[in-house]
């Protein structure tokens, strides 16, 4: 049974002629009672009658054509901040461009186009016009098939609301197809809704930051705006991403989330075992950790820690004189001679003294746990010691070299250092936009290390948030995501909501996802934590599929028409016979190929928990900005 009509819009508008006939008709009429050869009565009846027959074939011929109109599409428009803030006045809803909400109606009109040449149809561009349609047609010279946005002749702007957005949303479309202007619409609402806004963009999106800063020109305090760039350390700010913390293990989980992944995960959990060591060993000296102490005593050693615990933890249990005691002068001396054996060079005398004494006169219930993985740290072996830590290493040296290390490694006393000193803490707190860039092109391995430092800091600020019941909104939006994904932006992806971050990110391919995460199905499940899908132009079969399934399948009807003729043997004799069978089936609510001719800035998305969205982004101009804005944010 067929639960709607079937239709068929692409067709000549027999309509129009049927409709001029009827206006014929009505005019004999008329032409007849005035000249006397029908009662006036009839004719009036008569004459009325075709007139409503013309207006209703009429109406449904202009119906037909304004469909045919459509399929001009829509042009790539460029719209100010002036004129998109007409369109985002209410904060409760989140502006997606213009469109539609697609329904199985526009689905049967799109298959129906896949059999046909939609050229065909097309209608001179001054009837379109004539007939309310195809005021900005998409020229021959843009990519894309215009004819996918105009199987619905009516468009508005599409809103939901902005609660609707906690589950995190997910931009997929492949190079230049509208991503960055997709992102600008969406962070400038967040903007201009006081959100506390950070921005992690690996390939430097020159359009997106001036964006981001005219937003915050027109909507936010002057300083509201900060900038991070490696490449440019002089003109941003200085991040600590090792200032937030409730535990000390936190700081080497945060770094073992921006280590290589290996099989076996050993060398993963040595590395954790050797920055954790060294951040117990500061937090007992009172010294704040941070990207350049962790490599210097990693690298160079926990020699230096070791000997100013061991002295202020023997002041502390033994006594001011504890140097003074025998067997500490006894261990001092056999140092000095050099009869104890340095397990590296780094080793001084005193410290050797101080080992041997808390290893041998140390009573078992006095000794300290931190002190214990220091003492097993320094008397591991040296050079199996470099091995474990191979992939370390690498990564804290990236981080720490050059005006980068200064960056990330902040020292507060630095007097000739003018640039501000922030962390996600402060950054929340004063309702600051961030935006990073991370300089990907020239430098990929460190651009991937600081995105996914930046993440793992802000999944321990969630959780810190989490625990103490804070939930101002956080919007963190994510380019490129396939480059800086790891297990803490995935656990903002699972739990952020409650913690009140509302995440988006932005990627091109499905494999991209999978080659960083190791497997299609680990990406797959990354994914599965985003409940929002807007999917822009794609050509990756694997991402189109993907894409497809999520919007899931509906109804379609299928016309079959036959038709036989023949003649027998007796001169004169013809039959011939005519059927039509009408016949539905699942298929996919938007076919897999279409998703790869979409024009740029036009999108499908899947919102809301399944409803289904066909939209397009006008271009944000973010060279003029609101002249008089309605309000600013405090919040």
């Amino acid at each position: 049974m067929l639960l709607r009509p079937y239709e068929m819009p692409w067709r000549p508008a027999y309509e129009g002629l049927a409709g001029l006939a009827w206006m014929a008709a009505g005019l004999g009429t008329a032409a007849a009672a005035a000249l006397h050869h029908l009662p006036l009565d009839l004719a009036w009846v008569l004459s009325l009658g075709c007139l409503v027959m013309a207006v209703l074939r009429l109406v449904q011929a202009n119906q037909v054509l304004r469909q045919r109109a459509a399929l001009l599409g829509q042009g790539i428009e460029v719209r100010t901040a002036t004129e998109v803030a007409q369109w985002c006045r209410d904060p409760a809803q989140v502006f997606l461009g213009f469109g539609f909400e697609w329904r199985p109606v526009h689905a049967q009109r799109l298959y129906e186009l896949a059999k046909i040449d939609p050229r065909e149809l097309a209608v001179p561009r001054w009837v379109a016009g004539w007939l309310g349609q195809g005021r900005h047609p998409q020229p021959d010279s843009e990519i894309g098939l215009p004819y996918i946005h105009g199987v619905e002749p009516r468009e508005g702007p599409l809103y939901r609301p902005l609660q609707n957005f906690e589950g995190g949303t997910l931009l997929v479309g492949t190079t230049q197809s509208g991503k960055g202007v997709a992102l600008a619409h969406l962070v400038t609402q967040a903007v201009r809704r006081g959100d506390v806004v950070v921005v992690i963009d690996p390939k430097n999106s020159h359009r997106l930051k001036r964006v981001v800063q005219r937003a915050c020109t027109d909507w936010r305090e002057p300083d509201t705006f900060l900038e991070f760039h490696p490449a440019f350390p002089e003109r941003g700010v200085r991040l600590d991403f090792m200032f937030n913390w409730q535990k000390p293990t936190e700081i080497a989980s945060r770094i073992q989330s921006v280590m290589p992944p290996d099989t076996a995960g050993t060398f993963s959990a040595f590395g954790w075992d050797a920055v954790n060591v060294v951040v117990q060993g500061l937090i007992e000296l009172e010294e704040r950790p941070n990207l350049a102490k962790l490599t210097q005593f990693i690298e160079g050693g926990i020699e230096p820690v070791l000997e100013a615990s061991l002295q202020r933890f023997y002041a502390r249990v033994l006594g001011a004189d504890w140097r003074d005691r025998p067997e500490m002068r006894r261990l001092l001396q056999e140092a000095q001679r050099g009869s104890l054996k340095r397990p590296s060079e780094a080793a001084s005398a005193d410290l050797m003294a101080y080992v041997g004494y808390y290893e041998q006169h140390l009573p078992q219930n006095q000794r300290h746990k931190v002190l214990d993985a220091q003492v097993r740290t320094f008397r591991h072996n040296r050079e199996h010691y470099q091995k474990i830590t191979a992939n370390l290493l690498p990564i804290l040296s990236m981080l720490t070299s050059g005006d980068l290390g200064h960056s990330l490694s902040p020292d507060p006393f630095d007097a000739t250092d003018l640039r501000p000193i922030m962390n996600f803490e402060k950054i929340e707190r004063a309702g600051h936009v961030l935006y990073m860039c991370l300089d990907s092109l020239p430098d990929p391995s460190v651009a991937s290390a600081i995105g996914a430092l930046a993440l793992a800091d802000m999944a321990a600020r969630t959780g810190m948030r989490y625990n103490l019941g804070q939930y101002r909104r956080i919007a963190l939006f994510v380019d490129e995501v396939a480059n800086v994904i790891n297990q803490p932006l995935i656990e903002i992806l699972n739990k952020g909501a409650e913690g009140g971050i509302y995440t988006t990110c932005a990627m091109q391919t499905l494999a991209d996802l999978a080659r960083r995460l190791g497997s299609e199905d680990a990406a797959r499940m990354a994914l599965g934590n985003l409940n929002n899908l807007i999917a822009l132009r794609s050509k990756d079969r694997p991402t189109q599929d993907f894409v497809v399934e999520t919007f899931g399948k509906t109804a379609i009807h299928t016309l079959r028409v036959g038709s036989s003729q023949g003649s027998d043997t007796h001169l004169g004799d013809f039959s011939a016979s005519q059927s039509a069978q009408l016949s539905e089936s699942l298929e996919e609510r938007v076919p897999a190929d279409v998703l790869g001719k979409l024009p740029n800035l036009q999108y499908f998305a899947s919102v809301s928990g399944g409803r289904i969205l066909k939209g397009r982004f006008p271009i944000l101009d973010p060279d003029q900005g609101v002249t008089q804005p309605q309000s600013r944010s405090t919040r």
